[in-house]
């Protein structure tokens, strides 16, 4: 047994030597494959060689990145107070910059003690300079009584005491563009009082405090306490952001979202301007359908057949005007109103509405022609027995053939003159159009009213019946509406109509309606004073493109800066000034690939029901 031990084990160990050479051998083929594959990662491309730039270039006072050239800055000064958003300029400045702002805090109890010793300081020079009979320091004084607040805040816990420091990275294309926009920051902060220095012979540690890696490789700090410091926190930028409402677009100033609910304004109307092709009717379109998911009634007066595709995927009624569609509005019409007040007084409200329609229909009239006219008005509606009392409101309205006929038979005045005017409307070219009954049924919560095939003669009398029909039905009924008048400015070049629209305009908000006009004719709608009116009354503005020719009279009307005024006719198409009351932004209009196919007007991706 001891034989067979000791052989078995000798053989073993004979095994064991023969096996150590075939290890090493495998230890020797891994690290020549380790190299071999560090040898080859060297080779491939990596994240840092694509983010990396071509070269990096160290100057006293700015740095050369690739082809960008950039300028650190610091704040050292900062005026006695300061207001809430005075960063704001700069945060909300269209060039491109990196702010860093470092904030570290100090023990309450290290910072009470410096204060004591502060004050003591500061009563000591006051008495001084009292025993000495000195005229009065007001700094000193003001002094003493800052830091004797400051301590009373601080031993309360209302304030904190921190070390603040603040470092602004500019770019530039060049060392010209470079030293220009350095001097507007400058300039703009030294409006506050604020002042700067350039990190001269410090640009690398300045650009590497304003990465977003937090480090803060300048160490240049300022004591704040609290107060001070929440004026220096960027939240008053330029931010259009509801927390209800629909999504208009991207704020360009910040990449952030446009949420916003436009019944939450002063009033609820809005102007659209834009060129041809620069995106008007699709941002209007894009709202409307966003609208109408949120449950607000559209309704729109299309003059050039863009909302039929819209109409159609979100089953609205398409309503056609024309001299042979079977679609009847009867300008006479009396709304049903709930407001007694207004019921007593509709009658009146919508003979003088008649008025202005008649102008546009026969053209300037004689004082004896107008009192002529009003008179066979009120005859017209008191043959169908309907006078003031809301009672009699309720009978069926007469037509213009009505009117036509009152006019012609009242003998020894203007009567058969106006009647031989208004003759074409009645038995010429263009009877039937609005001498029957209306029979429009608008009980949808999408309504288009299209005038595409109306001769331009009759576009302006179709607009006004239509607008003034729409009106009755919203005061008549108080529900969240918009009403869509595309190409406003037909209208606009009609005293009487112009008058009518600014009317709806002023007295929207009273029956929850939102009136948005669109206009690519800018300066023949800015340059009545109805057109400029109708502006003042809209709380939402929205600038697209423009033409040249067009930038000057609308940075006079809506206040534009040189920086807006100068982008205004650069804009791309679908990006623009959006207003808000006294905000301003730039915005990108955006539509999801569903809603592109219900609201573009290109027939190789509309929608196809």
């Amino acid at each position: 047994m001891t034989y067979l031990k000791q052989r078995g084990q000798k053989m073993a160990k004979n095994k064991t030597a023969q096996s150590r050479p075939d290890q090493k051998m495998i230890d020797r083929k891994l690290a020549r494959q380790a190299r071999a594959k560090q040898i080859y990662e060297k080779g491939m491309l990596g994240i840092r060689d694509i983010i990396a730039p071509s070269s990096f270039e160290i100057e006293s006072n700015h740095i050369r990145l690739g082809k960008v050239m950039i300028r650190t800055i610091f704040i050292f000064g900062y005026p006695r107070s300061l207001f809430t958003g005075w960063l704001s300029p700069i945060i909300n400045l269209d060039e491109i910059v990196d702010i860093s702002l470092n904030i570290v805090p100090v023990e309450t109890k290290v910072v009470l003690t410096n204060l004591k010793k502060k004050v003591a300081q500061l009563e000591a020079s006051y008495n001084i300079n009292r025993e000495k009979g000195r005229v009065r320091d007001p700094q000193l004084e003001a002094s003493i009584q800052d830091a004797e607040e400051l301590r009373d805040r601080l031993q309360i816990g209302e304030e904190r005491f921190y070390r603040f420091g603040l470092y602004i990275t500019i770019y530039g294309k060049d060392l010209e563009e470079l030293d220009f926009i350095s001097r507007r920051i400058e300039s703009i902060l030294a409006n506050s009082l604020v002042y700067t220095k350039p990190a001269t012979i410090q640009m690398e540690q300045g650009f590497n405090s304003t990465l977003p890696i937090g480090s803060d490789q300048m160490g240049i700090y300022r004591n704040m306490n609290t107060g001070a410091l929440s004026t220096c926190f960027p939240f008053t930028t330029a931010e259009l952001s509801h927390n209800d409402g629909i999504l208009y677009g991207i704020n360009r100033h910040n990449n952030g979202l446009v949420l916003f609910n436009r019944f939450a304004l002063e009033n609820y109307n809005m102007v659209v301007f834009a060129t041809s092709g620069a995106g008007k009717s699709f941002a209007v379109k894009l709202e409307a359908l966003r609208q109408l998911m949120m449950g607000t009634e559209i309704i729109v007066i299309d003059p050039e057949n863009e909302y039929a595709g819209l109409c159609e995927a979100v089953g609205g009624s398409f309503i056609k005007v024309s001299l042979a569609s079977d679609s009847q509005i009867n300008p006479f019409d009396l709304p049903q109103v709930v407001d007694s007040e207004e019921a007593d007084n509709a009658l009146r409200a919508n003979i003088i509405m008649l008025h202005g329609m008649l102008r546009l229909m026969m053209g300037e009239m004689t004082s004896n022609e107008e009192a002529d006219l009003d008179l066979a008005l009120i005859n017209t509606y008191a043959h169908k027995g309907i006078t003031n009392d809301p009672l009699t409101h309720q009978s069926q309205p007469p037509t213009i053939i009505d009117l036509y006929n009152v006019l012609a038979s009242m003998q020894g005045s203007t009567g058969p003159q106006l009647a031989a005017k208004l003759r074409r409307y009645v038995e010429g070219t263009f009877s039937g159009i609005f001498s029957h009954q209306s029979n429009v049924d608008m009980n949808n919560n999408f309504v288009v009213f299209n005038i595409r095939d109306l001769e331009d003669e009759l576009r302006p009398i179709a607009m006004y019946i239509i607008l003034n029909f729409i009106w009755n039905k919203v005061k008549s009924e108080s529900k969240r509406r918009i009403l869509v008048v595309d190409e406003a400015w037909i209208m606009m070049q009609y005293q009487d109509s112009a008058q009518f629209l600014f009317s709806v305009a002023k007295r929207a908000r009273k029956y929850n309606l939102g009136l948005t006009t669109i206009s690519q004719d800018v300066e023949d709608f800015l340059s009545t004073r109805l057109g400029r009116a109708i502006v003042s009354n809209a709380s939402l503005q929205l600038l697209l493109k423009q033409n040249p020719s067009s930038v000057d009279i609308i940075a006079d009307t809506f206040k534009l800066t040189s920086e807006e005024k100068k982008r205004l006719s650069q804009f791309p198409v679908g990006e623009g000034l959006f207003f808000a009351g006294l905000s301003h932004i730039v915005i990108q209009i955006l539509a999801s690939p569903t809603e592109e196919q219900f609201i573009t007007t290109d027939p190789n991706k509309g929608w196809k029901g």
